[in-house]
């Protein structure tokens, strides 16, 4: 198990907190219309979004103090067993691990695939404060079998981890690993000595021997300083190996976009879509979908499975943490889809497709 600091105290830490998750994707989203995501020198939803203020953003975190809110101790999640040895040599079958968070292990083709990989103890800028895991990772990192690719979906600190990074490419074979990120993100990783980096905008592909990767329209936003609101893309990702189609959401809100990749790319054999962090709803509803607005997207995507992502890992927002799955199994039954349609996974579990 992962040992965790002693929390700072008092106004300090309620302070640093809100500084954090300023930059975990819980902060203020730009109003745009318009059918290009382009905007100047930034990007924007195809779809818009609802203004949202830094007024607002404050509002909401003062509200929280002194309230009762989820606190990480309250939490037990057991790991799965898994087989790290099998995963390691494992160059015939299809399979997804739910590490923890947005951090999906795939395994199609011989290849290996991380998604928006984070191994570290806390979603911050720095390691001393800031969110803190609950469960750690379902795997450790020293036991995932090499990497081919890692998919990055946007640059905030939950999804895009420094420390996580930086292990990652200085692994025994690390700088083979391919990096695929949104438009104007490789510098990022160059500044860290990572050359293997594969930029895209939405739309545009890239090939990894028998796999065709895509990047694909998300309704989100990007923040990673202060005065950076939207000055890289944000994207989800598709894999496609030709018998077997996979699509990565990362972080997002609902709108009209995941009908169109749907109608666009569908159907999917597998989609990873996030289910958690979705509440106060007047403020989160464009940022972070809830569990029925998830399973609407499922449904949107034309998935024959998915699996959910997003939830368990990271306090970030008002609901339980154990909430999340509760919701999805009570709009999964509502639906009529059987657990096998939309997986709950422990941390750790991997699944299988022959």
């Amino acid at each position: 198990m992962m040992s965790f600091r002693k929390e700072l105290r008092g106004p300090r830490r309620t302070l640093l907190t809100v500084l954090c998750l300023c930059f975990v994707g819980l902060s203020p989203l730009a109003a745009f219309a318009g059918p290009s995501h382009h905007a100047g020198e930034g990007f924007k939803n195809i779809y818009g979004n609802r203004d949202k203020g830094i007024g607002d953003f404050l509002k909401w975190r003062f509200e929280r103090i002194g309230s009762d809110t989820p606190d990480p101790d309250d939490y037990h999640f057991p790991l799965a067993e898994n087989d790290p040895a099998f995963l390691q040599s494992n160059r015939n079958h299809t399979t997804a691990t739910w590490v923890g968070h947005s951090t999906l292990l795939l395994q199609v083709k011989g290849k290996n695939i991380l998604t928006d990989p984070h191994f570290s103890e806390r979603a911050s800028p720095v390691q001393w404060a800031g969110p803190r895991r609950v469960a750690p990772p379902g795997i450790a990192l020293d036991d995932l079998p090499p990497i081919d690719v890692v998919l990055i979906s946007h640059n905030h600190y939950d999804h895009l981890d420094v420390g996580t990074v930086e292990r990652l490419a200085a692994r025994e074979g690390g700088e083979e690993t391919l990096f695929m990120v949104p438009l104007k993100m490789k510098s990022w990783f160059e500044d860290l000595g990572i050359e293997q980096v594969v930029e895209l905008d939405w739309w545009e592909r890239h090939g990894v021997d028998d796999l065709d990767i895509q990047a694909v329209p998300m309704h989100h936003w990007s923040k990673r300083t202060l005065f950076a609101t939207n000055d890289v893309l944000w994207a989800g990702w598709v894999v496609d190996s030709g018998d077997f189609r996979f699509i990565f959401l990362g972080d997002c809100g609902y709108s009209p976009v995941y009908r169109d990749l749907g109608e666009k790319l569908g159907p999917f054999d597998l989609a990873a879509i996030p289910i958690g962090a979705y509440e106060p709803r007047w403020f989160m509803r464009d940022q972070h979908v809830n569990p029925e607005e998830a399973l609407q997207i499922h449904v949107d995507l034309r998935a024959r499975k998915s699996i959910a992502l997003h939830w368990g890992t990271f306090i970030l927002t008002d609901e339980p943490l154990d909430e999340p799955p509760q919701r999805l199994m009570r709009g999964r039954a509502e639906r009529g889809l059987s657990p096998g349609e939309f997986m709950i996974l422990r941390h750790g579990e991997t699944i299988l497709f022959e």
